[in-house]
């Protein structure tokens, strides 16, 4: 390969390329954005739709269905779900994982522009759900006062600072697309109408709305020029006092002017309260921050904190700014996580090749190509637009182990033609060898070695990175969630190769120079001084000069050299003698594990069967415990914190729901003693809690969120809280509402992958007295089963509705119509806003509505007069029937059809376990035959990842196998060499029992990249096998010869990949959750297989291959792969 031999030739030039590719790489780093995960593109898009007043039945019928029947047609849809409930609609879309959802979104658009919707419901809104579109950052603004809670006024000028100074102070950071305020109490204008005095009057409530709209304008009245100058003209006529709306005219009775304060009371008031929101039980105002899409969260964070310093130094002193969710904190400590995860397995792989090569500059150039190769890959990410993530820094941790192995092969390959050349040198005079020779001698070795193994290297790496494609075609969160974990451990793998196929040789051939660089100007002697008076003269005068040039550009730098190189061989020594020690240890070990292992080869030679049954026994072993693993979509990340949904019988007031809320919060910081204060303890295991009651400031697609009788707690336990304290404060949640049985609660941790609860059963029919009987049935039943928690069904009693039937016959007799009479009743019951009143540079809506007790009962809505203006008032009650009725508190369709979910959470054991039970219950349910369940949720999506990845395993082997076959020009050596794969599967399978880790996603993407690993060893072992009988030896002898030679190599990369996935391994910090399985899988299948390997490969090559020695006619040293006897191949991840 010419690449070898310019690198060889080349020394200087590759190691300024070199620089420069890590020059590069360290400036991409730096502007890689960090997130927690990559960027996942949800299938989902939810279309919500406000229809005020409407009840779920007409919803259902006026927007649902409409709207489902016309985005039906949409292209890629999987699933179409709706919930209709009073005064709301949201139709949820799932599309295919990896559909594009921007071009989604604007066919979806089109099919709703062209939908016709009745005229008084407001235009559809399409929301996406994306968990990176989150807060990055929540602050709490709390007030102190004297009372135990804050007044009217105290709690408007929280809302107003949080607004005017807090807001604004945070919006101008760089990278922060919006902040967002909610809880407190907003300013409002209330006009408050005494409906008696007004139709006395013949004044309509539609008149002072149109008059105080009418008279709250200014005006551009045009321009006017003369010969002087030009006058703008202005009509200025804008409210700017209380008393300005109250002195409003508004008719005329009887001869005289009527004014608003005739039959109006106007007062500075609040809008109708929609959320509460309390810190530690002390309500106050949420601040959520949003950051722009491409923003670096963890740089946000930390500009936002910076100005928040600022906005604290001017803070009242009775005012309290404080933050309650940072999730650049968790970011940052699971990015920190994974690179020490990286670091550590790079320094344990490091001390395996020291304790094996024992030689410190060949460990040094060895490991060169760890930081080498991962710094080339940030290169790599940069172009592909990957950030730093746990799924991308976790593929470069998984590949450390790997780096090195590609080295190895080159430089022992390397160090054995050096050998071979200084032996075939020996007849010759010490006189006859010059300086050049042997510095040629130096540079044919390290380019023969290097291209004598860089077919076999460049195979082999091509067979790890080979098990990676089948991942295009993982369908479900796996695929989009692996991605950048693939491309990064084959960029990394692809930069390793480089290195060992240009640095490495290039190192290797300067490692025993004997002339130093530059020699000549420290041995060259200095000219003689000039011998003419000019040139004297001239000579004297620039010595100072040149004495100082050569100080600073010869004697400097050779001083730093001499004290680097000094105390370069200081370090070796001292580390060389004080792993002494343990290198004789290791030595002794690994001699004692050579000599068992040749003993027992020589016994499994002459015992075939008992071998093969002994394997055929481990690996039915392991497929009998496949069942006991258990099985789950993706492991929870465990934040250290958690939240409980509360949902109150519909129609519950705001200051119910913000009551159970607060008494939830008591109970979550006094669940040590049961008290009842909301006052955080210092031996508290929880740091802080959040409290929000209704909707509020919460942006989400989620259609189960919102009203006034939903709420939600969020419980942040202290870092030192472990899973115990956790579950026992969940403990004492569940038991304090068991004694609330109207009260339905959801326990959830952070939700970063879906939204579907773990088990959720969907029956189908169309009545909804009978889906509300059976799903309680079938809600009873799962709960009285261990496995559950927080069991939940979606149809409940609804909202209490005061229904009014009109008469349209007496109607026509008044001439007065229904959709007149009923906008009156909004304008009157509801209100309606007329106009905004200026204060400063703020906007204040103006209300106009009733008087409130002319409005808060039956009977006040039966006397609304429903003719103002007439001479004979008449009541509500005179033309239609009031009463009270209780619907559905929502209707929920699936695929158009009416269902009823019930959903649940796991208390304990696996997924799967629990979709058994699941479906035993609905076995034992004896359903209508207009009613059908099935189990979906978590469950179905499991399902289908576990499909596309089962298919991706059987595409990955089959990848390596076709690498293999061309690498051998073999069909029956690489199947030989595959029954590795299942033994390696079988060690997962032990490793994950003994580790009590069930299947998931995360250790299917571990078993698909073992199927690249493991190959290795055994290609290894066949390939010099080969070797040996193609130089006439028999078979036995062969094999036997060929496992001696190949044992160190073979542990030596095992163990570099084993230690390097370690620290993974053991699970601890932030997000390990993610990781730890993955390294698990990895670890105890190279393990396992690894040992059977060396015992089970030479046995079954033994067995199958039947074909005559074949003595070679040519020379030994061939280019067929992976060299000699004494070459160093690849055993963890050729």
């Amino acid at each position: 390969m010419r690449i070898v031999d310019i690198a060889v030739k080349r020394p200087v030039a590759v190691s300024m390329f070199t620089f420069a590719v890590l020059l590069f790489g360290m400036v991409s780093l730096g502007r890689l954005s960090v997130n927690l995960l990559p960027d996942l593109s949800y299938p989902t898009l939810t279309i919500r739709t406000d229809y005020d007043g409407a009840a779920p039945g007409e919803v259902e019928q006026l927007v649902s269905k409409p709207i489902e029947e016309a985005i039906g047609v949409v292209k890629g849809v999987r699933k179409v779900t709706s919930t209709s409930r009073a005064g709301q609609s949201d139709v949820v879309l799932s599309f295919a994982w990896g559909t594009d959802m921007d071009f989604a979104s604007l066919e979806v658009r089109e099919k709703l522009d062209v939908l016709q919707l009745p005229l008084d419901i407001e235009k559809p809104r399409l929301l996406r759900f994306n968990p990176s579109l989150d807060p990055v950052i929540k602050l709490g603004l709390t007030a102190q006062s004297d009372t135990s809670s804050l007044s009217v006024a105290q709690m408007k000028r929280l809302r107003l600072y949080a607004e005017q100074q807090v807001k604004r102070a945070l919006e101008s950071v760089e990278g922060v697309a919006a902040v967002r305020v909610g809880g407190g109490l907003e300013n409002e204008i209330h006009i408050l109408i005494d409906q008696q005095k007004a139709s006395q009057l013949s004044i309509p409530i539609t008149r002072i709305i149109d008059r105080v709209s009418a008279e709250n304008i200014n005006a551009a009245g045009g321009r006017i020029d003369n010969a002087a100058q030009a006058f703008l003209v202005r009509t200025l006529n804008q409210f700017e006092t209380l008393s300005d709306i109250e002195n409003l005219f508004i008719g005329r009775f009887e001869g005289r002017n009527i004014q608003l304060k005739d039959v109006a009371t106007v007062e500075s008031a609040y809008k109708d309260r929609d959320v509460v929101t309390r810190f530690n039980g002390n309500e106050g105002i949420e601040i959520a921050i949003y950051k722009e899409g491409d923003a670096n969260a963890v740089n946000v964070a930390q500009k936002v904190a910076s100005r928040l310093n600022e906005v604290n130094n001017n803070l009242p002193s009775n005012y309290t700014l404080s933050e309650i969710y940072d999730q650049s904190v968790f970011i940052k400590q699971a990015i920190d996580n994974v690179k020490s995860a990286a670091v550590m397995g790079g320094i344990l792989a490091m001390l395996v090749l020291y304790l094996f090569l024992k030689d410190f500059w060949a460990t040094i150039i060895i490991s060169v190509s760890i930081p080498v190769s991962v710094i080339a890959t940030f290169n790599l990410m940069y172009a592909n637009d990957i950030s730093l993530n746990m799924m991308s820094l976790g593929g470069i941790a998984l590949a450390v182990g790997l780096l090195v192995d590609n080295s190895i092969v080159v430089l022992e390959n390397i160090d054995r033609h050096k050998k071979l050349k200084v032996a075939g040198g020996d007849n010759a005079t010490a006189n006859e060898k010059t300086t050049a020779e042997a510095t040629d001698t130096e540079a044919s070795a390290a380019s023969e070695g290097t291209k004598e193994v860089s077919g076999a290297i460049v195979a082999s790496t091509l067979t790890t990175m080979a098990v990676f494609v089948p991942l295009i075609f993982v369908e479900g969160i796996a695929g989009q969630l692996f991605k950048d974990q693939a491309l990064t451990v084959s960029f990394a793998l692809a930069a390793s190769l480089v290195v060992a196929l240009t640095l490495i040789p290039a190192m290797a051939h300067k490692k025993k120079k004997q002339q130093l660089d530059h020699e000549e100007v420290f041995t060259t002697p200095a000219p003689p001084p000039p011998t003419s008076t000019f040139g004297k003269v001239m000579y004297y005068l620039t010595l100072p000069i040149r004495w100082v040039f050569r100080l600073i550009f010869v004697f400097l730098p050779a001083a730093l050299v001499t004290l680097v190189i000094g105390a370069w061989h200081i370090v070796s020594k001292l580390l060389s003698v004080a792993f002494k020690p343990l290198i004789w240890v290791f030595n002794k070990g690994f001699d004692l594990l050579a000599s068992a292992y040749e003993k027992l080869l020589r016994v499994s030679l002459k015992a075939k069967a008992l071998v093969l049954a002994t394997a055929f026994i481990l690996a039915a072993g392991a497929i009998m415990l496949i069942p006991r693993l258990g099985m789950e979509l993706i492991p929870t990340l465990s934040q250290g914190e958690f939240s409980v949904e509360v949902t109150l019988p519909a129609g519950s007031p705001l200051a119910r729901t913000d009551a159970i809320i607060s008494e939830l919060a008591a109970v979550a910081v006094n669940n040590n003693d049961g008290g009842e204060t909301t006052v955080l303890r210092s031996d508290n295991k929880v740091l802080r809690t959040y409290a929000m009651s209704g909707t509020g400031s919460l942006i989400s697609a989620a259609p189960n969120q919102g009203g006034d009788h939903w709420g939600r707690l969020n419980i942040v336990m202290q870092p030192s809280a472990t899973a115990a304290d956790m579950d026992a404060v969940k403990r004492a949640l569940r038991d304090h509402l068991a004694f609330k049985p109207q009260v339905q609660a959801t326990f959830s941790e952070p939700e970063l992958f879906s939204f579907a609860s773990p088990i959720q059963i969907e029956i189908a029919g169309y009545d909804l007295n009978q889906l509300q009987q059976y799903g309680d049935a079938i809600a009873t039943k799962l709960a009285s089963f261990n496995n559950f928690a927080d069991v939940t069904t979606s149809i409940r009693d609804g909202n209490p509705e005061l229904r009014i039937a009109f008469h349209h016959a007496k109607l026509a007799r008044l001439e007065l119509d229904a959709s007149t009479v009923s906008q009156l009743i909004a304008a009157k019951v509801g209100g309606r806003v007329a106009t905004q009143y200026s204060v400063e540079d703020r906007k204040v809506d103006v209300l106009v509505r009733t008087q409130e007790n002319q409005r808060d009962d039956i009977a006040s809505v039966r006397a609304i007069v429903v003719n103002p203006g007439s001479a004979q008032p008449i009541p509500l009650s005179a033309v239609a029937d009031v009463y009270m009725s209780v619907g559905p508190s929502e209707i929920t369709r699936v695929g158009q059809q009416r269902v009823a979910l019930v959903s649940a959470n796991l208390a304990k054991g696996k997924l799967d376990e629990a979709v058994a039970v699941a479906n035993k219950v609905i076995d034992e349910t004896q359903l209508p035959l207009s009613l059908s369940a099935e189990v979906t949720g978590q469950s179905e999506d499991m399902q289908s990842s576990f499909r596309s990845l089962q298919f991706a395993l059987a595409l990955a082997v089959f990848m390596v196998y076709l690498v293999m076959a061309s690498q051998f020009e073999s069909l029956l050596h690489p199947l030989l060499i595959l029954f590795a794969v299942p033994l390696a599967g079988a060690g997962s399978v032990y490793g994950l029992w003994l580790t009590n880790t069930p299947l998931n996603v995360v250790v299917f993407i571990g078993l698909i990249m073992l199927c690249g690993i493991v190959v290795n060893n055994a290609i290894v072992l066949v390939d010099r096998i080969n070797q040996l009988r193609r130089q006439g030896v028999d078979k036995d002898t062969a094999i036997l010869d060929a496992a001696k030679t190949r044992l160190r190599p073979i542990v030596m990369t095992t163990l570099t990949t084993v230690l390097g996935l370690l620290p993974m391994a053991f699970g601890f910090g932030e997000g390990a959750e993610i990781r730890t399985p993955m390294a698990i899988t990895v670890i105890y299948g190279l393990l396992f297989a690894s040992l059977l390997t060396l015992i089970l490969l030479p046995v079954l090559y033994s067995l199958f291959d039947v074909k005559k020695n074949v003595a070679q006619k040519t020379s030994v040293n061939t280019n067929a792969g992976f060299g000699d006897e004494g070459t160093m191949p690849k055993g963890g991840v050729l």
